[in-house]
């Protein structure tokens, strides 16, 4: 293997794990990458994380396939730290072939080489999903055995299959190369962060800046454009690897049921192989105990909407679990006991003077709790915006390991699917964990007499090596008080 050759790693990019999926791969063999690119997606068995290429290089070779799970330290992408010309990517096989489209001869010295077929790639940013134009290779020639120096025995050879040429979305085709061009789009990071939010490929946008430098005003245009541009010509149809982006759906995504099929089989890997192991584990090891308590919320329901017309709430998400959130926190501070983990090695509580208040999120991938960071310290609007982060990166499948690490108590809000309560499972660490049911309009004995009130049941389930029956009562009760009566988040605060 050329000395020039570098094998970048899959990394351990929480903490202790042994394996990572590869989701999606951004950039083919033949592209070239800079200095932090994210090259590639990949899922852990906590989040799904994008990773970056350390150094600067043409990409030879891709090692694994999307959907491959990898263990930690194995080598994923070879990347030719060089300079050379990039690598003619290996033939795919003849069905994928356009027809009568014979094999063009590489480019000998000093010719201008052709534009090649293979996905646009931002510099920084990945693959543009939208469109297939392929951005021109740089000139020059490859170094002597530097393509035939690294070989690729894992994946097959459609993975390396360049695309075929496709309208880019001026509707001109691919850009021809231009010699002694720039290597990549002049633009600020901004410009190609608002680039890449937008969807819009910088090679495809016509810069209007000094020296040729893209602007803000030239990215929206080239997105206003795009829908109108955007009509690829009618293609033969030929077998294709999925698409980035399907491909990463697949992977959460049931699988097709046939007519008559009578069973689907789907596999337990990823965030829900943790989560099942986890919750297996937590069952079997820390002695459940879970009580119950309905309570009347009407003031508290009443509350919620007085505060999404405070102006110091102005832009926040204001909801009923943003105030159970609170009425936790103001139970743990007058209950600290519960806010502990259990040291089975050193036979050990551990009491936590902080609170990472942890909230279960459903998602494809599976369940996941993050967590707000030092919650107990926040305000009430500071709480809202983070519950509003925490809940916005979970729904798009960015929450990162660090997120889920270091939680000492959990919510989860069974009730947005109309349940009651349940009986949750501990997350592992923690010594507790509360349920919120829905809130249904229910007769209850108000004042003496029966009347429509906003009602709604909670649970709390704790390890009961380290919290007795005392201490959990007093910490739901707490809780409730708080929900039938808020003004306690003043005085008791």
């Amino acid at each position: 293997m050329s000395t020039s050759v570098r094998e970048f790693k899959m990394p351990d990019v929480g903490e202790g794990l042994t394996e990572a999926e590869i989701l999606k791969w951004y950039v083919q063999p033949g592209d070239t990458v800079t200095d932090g690119q994210i090259v590639c997606e990949v899922e852990t068995a906590k989040a799904a994380v994008e990773l970056p290429i350390p150094y600067d290089g043409v990409v030879r070779a891709l090692h694994f396939e999307e959907g491959v799970t990898v263990d930690v330290g194995t080598s994923i992408i070879a990347v030719d730290v060089a300079g050379g010309a990039p690598a003619e990517p290996q033939a795919a096989p003849a069905a994928e072939q356009p027809a009568a489209a014979p094999a063009a001869p590489a480019p000998a010295a000093g010719e201008e080489a052709k534009p090649q077929g293979r996905q646009p790639v931002l510099v920084g940013y990945g693959v543009v999903e939208s469109s297939t134009r392929r951005r021109p290779r740089r000139n020059g020639t490859a170094p002597a055995g530097g393509v035939a120096a690294v070989e690729v025995t894992t994946a097959p050879a459609e993975v390396f299959a360049p695309a075929p040429a496709a309208v880019n979305g001026n509707g001109n085709g691919a850009a021809p190369a231009v010699p002694g061009g720039p290597e990549r789009p002049l633009a600020k990071p901004p410009v190609r962060k608002l680039a890449k939010d937008l969807g819009v490929d910088l090679w495809s946008v016509r810069p209007t800046g000094p020296d040729g430098i893209i602007t803000r005003a030239d990215v929206q245009a080239a997105a206003a454009a795009a829908p109108e541009a955007q009509a690829p010509a009618p293609v033969a149809p030929a077998p294709q690897p999925a698409p980035a982006a399907e491909a990463a759906t697949a992977v959460s995504a049931p699988a097709a049921v046939s007519e008559g099929a009578r069973e689907t089989r789907i596999p337990v890997k990823g965030v829900r192989k943790a989560t099942a192991a986890a919750m297996v584990g937590s069952a079997f090891t820390a002695p459940h105990v879970t009580e119950f308590v309905t309570v009347d919320v009407t003031r508290t329901m009443k509350l919620v909407q007085e505060l999404k017309q405070d102006p110091d709430m102005a832009g926040l998400r204001v909801n009923p679990l943003l105030l159970v959130a609170k009425a936790l926190l103001v139970a743990i501070r007058r209950n600290p006991g519960i806010n502990a983990s259990w040291d089975e090695a050193n036979q050990e509580i551990v009491e936590k003077h902080y609170v990472n208040l942890g909230i279960a999120a459903a998602t494809p991938r599976g369940l996941i709790v993050p967590n707000i960071k030092d919650a107990h310290a926040k305000t009430l609007p500071e709480l809202a915006g983070a519950l509003g982060d925490l809940v916005a990166t979970a729904r798009e499948g960015r929450t990162s390991p660090a997120d889920m690490q270091g939680g000492t108590v959990t919510i989860t809000n069974v009730g947005v699917f109309g349940v009651d309560t349940g009986t949750p499972i501990l997350n592992p660490g923690e010594a507790a964990i509360l349920a919120f049911g829905a809130v249904k309009l229910q007769p209850w004995v108000h004042k003496g007499k029966v009347k429509p009130r906003q009602v709604t049941t909670l649970a709390l389930s704790f390890d009961h090596r380290l919290v007795d029956g005392e201490l959990g009562s007093k910490v739901l009760a707490d809780i409730a008080a708080v929900l039938e009566q808020p003004r306690r988040l003043v005085t008791w605060a």
